[in-house]
């Protein structure tokens, strides 16, 4: 069994999606810090044929807070609006935007649920089958740091793998998890690329935009677009 872990996101990147697809089960990390300037409360979207970063706002927000201690503040109807106005005219969006607005006018205001709300209903949208956990609600180690808090995760969830974005592979060792009986393996996804409009492609968008272009049975072809490493 493979499982992964990873922060939440805001409408996260294909890659993401690939990861979550990729595994049996996908643990939310909740219980760390909050990383201002990232991506947990953020994202991007096509606008006048430029990428356009919009922000989920939020109370309180700290490095110093992590991810499950933080509030969402009321900016979510005006996400919507902007959401509408720039894909009104792609061609899944009488089928997304039901999705879009079920996502963000839930009433959740702790930001880890609203986010593991959103990728719950994506999931579902998509038809991905993988289980979703909190890591809060994992009787793990919190002192425990990095990739030994990963291997304890996998042991307690009997994983026999666990997979990680390319991003990790200057962090975690993958001699050190199989000493722990777990495969790591890194996930690098292909280049991907859809039809915009009329527009040249602008690459890195959220999953709103791949959504808002592309039919269902092309996005779960995009989710095997991916070697392992």
């Amino acid at each position: 069994m493979n499982i992964a872990v990873m922060q939440p996101y805001l409408f996260p990147y294909i890659g993401y999606w690939q990861l979550i697809d990729a595994v049996d089960i996908f643990v939310i990390y909740d219980d760390v810090h909050f990383i201002k300037q990232g991506y947990v409360n953020r994202n991007n979207i096509l606008q006048n044929q430029k990428s356009h970063l919009f922000t989920l706002e939020l109370i309180g927000a700290s490095s110093n807070k992590k991810i499950n201690d933080i509030k969402i503040g009321g900016n979510s109807n005006k996400l919507l609006k902007t959401i509408k106005q720039n894909y009104s005219k792609a061609p899944f969006y009488n089928d997304v935007l039901p999705l879009i607005e079920d996502i963000l006018d839930n009433k959740e205001k702790d930001l880890s649920k609203f986010l593991g709300f959103s990728l719950v209903k994506i999931a579902k949208y998509l038809n991905i089958g993988t289980k979703f956990l909190y890591s809060s609600d994992l009787k793990n180690d919190k002192t425990f740091k990095a990739q030994d808090r990963l291997i304890e995760m996998s042991k307690i969830l009997n994983a026999t793998g666990y997979i990680n974005s390319i991003g990790g592979i200057e962090l975690y060792n993958k001699e050190v998890f199989s000493q722990n009986d777990i495969n790591l393996s890194f996930l690098k996804t292909h280049e991907i690329s859809y039809k915009q409009f009329n527009n040249e492609f602008v690459p890195n968008l959220s999953v709103v935009d791949i959504l808002m272009f592309n039919s269902k049975d092309n996005i779960n072809n995009m989710l095997t677009q991916f070697k392992l490493l």
